[in-house]
């Protein structure tokens, strides 16, 4: 027996109610996750008024992760120029589970290709690194639009797509790689009470970068400690020297620092880091949002002569 007008009303109403009702309750969720402020976001400035191209946390973590590949491996910053315009446009930057067939990560990659299992291919360092491998296959490639380097090693049905993304990709692989110091940042959620990980945050570095990256595991760094590190009172301290860096890509000392700079704010959300402080400037997970502060005393010594990066307590 089909229901009275009366109860169709009552249960439309009923359903409105419940949809408000969630709908409340979530926005009341991210609000407290985030202790009230906007959502968590990074950005990256280029030279005068222009705007800033911004990111979120996911997106700004696998960006500094495929720049960081590209270091370990020594290659331009137009290598990185032509990854994060790919994977733009290939996933957003994001790390999905799903595409056109069997594609999957951050650059589509498919494992009926050949381009390794879902597992190695869901892992932004093996995915980055096999992008890089094929695009070091094609000698050149640097001088080469970038919709057709790209195009070399994706096969795209639409390869021309690649080309909107490279004023962005640029701007950001300018700041990633260091040539742009301090032109990138990111704000960040309040609330989070993990703790930070220094072991961790010493194996991401070194997956990322190489082994290089770390100082030598019986030197006192800067830092005080063996291998650079050592805890205070607000969290484990990493310190890494950068003068006369030749380990990575980039063998400019302060093209160096900001390279590791940039990449502990991007992967402070993950790593729990709570300050990077690097050429007399500073960032502060709990003072986000004024981005990179000039600083004086004990953080301020070391100058261009290394990063130091704390997590949280």
């Amino acid at each position: 027996m089909p229901a009275s007008p009366v109860l169709r009303r009552r249960l439309l109403r009923a359903f409105v109610a419940l949809a408000v009702l969630g709908g409340v309750g979530a926005y009341l969720l991210v609000h407290l996750n985030t202790g009230g402020g906007p959502a968590p976001r990074c950005e990256v400035r280029g030279k005068g008024d222009g705007e800033p191209y911004e990111l979120d946390p996911e997106q700004a973590a696998n960006a500094a992760t495929i720049s960081a590949v590209a270091s370990s491996r020594r290659l331009p910053e137009r290598a990185v120029t032509i990854a994060l315009a790919t994977a733009m446009q290939e996933s957003g930057l994001r790390n999905i589970e799903h595409g056109d067939r069997d594609s999957l990560g951050l650059f589509q990659q498919r494992p009926s290709q050949g381009w390794g299992s879902e597992e190695q291919i869901l892992d932004p360092v093996y995915s980055s690194g096999k992008f890089y491998e094929h695009l070091a296959e094609n000698p050149g490639y640097s001088r080469l639009p970038l919709t057709e380097a790209a195009q070399r090693v994706q096969r795209s049905g639409f390869p021309q797509a690649y080309a909107k993304h490279e004023p962005a990709a640029a701007l950001l692989s300018a700041a990633l790689t260091g040539r742009a110091g301090g032109a990138f940042t990111c704000t960040t959620a309040k609330g989070d009470p993990r703790a930070g990980d220094l072991a961790l945050l010493r194996r991401e570095l070194k997956r990322e970068f190489g082994a290089g990256v770390l100082p030598d595991a019986g030197a006192g760094g800067p830092g005080g400690g063996a291998g650079g590190a050592s805890r205070g009172e607000d969290g484990q301290v990493l310190v890494l020297p950068v003068a006369g860096d030749t380990a990575g890509g980039n063998t400019d000392a302060t093209g160096r620092g900001w390279e590791l700079a940039h990449w502990a704010v991007a992967q402070a959300p993950r790593l729990r880091v709570a300050q990077v402080s690097f050429a007399g400037r500073e960032w502060r997970a709990g003072e986000s949002a004024d981005g990179w502060r000039a600083v004086e005393g004990a953080n301020a010594e070391a100058g261009a002569a290394s990063v130091r990066i704390v997590t949280e307590p």
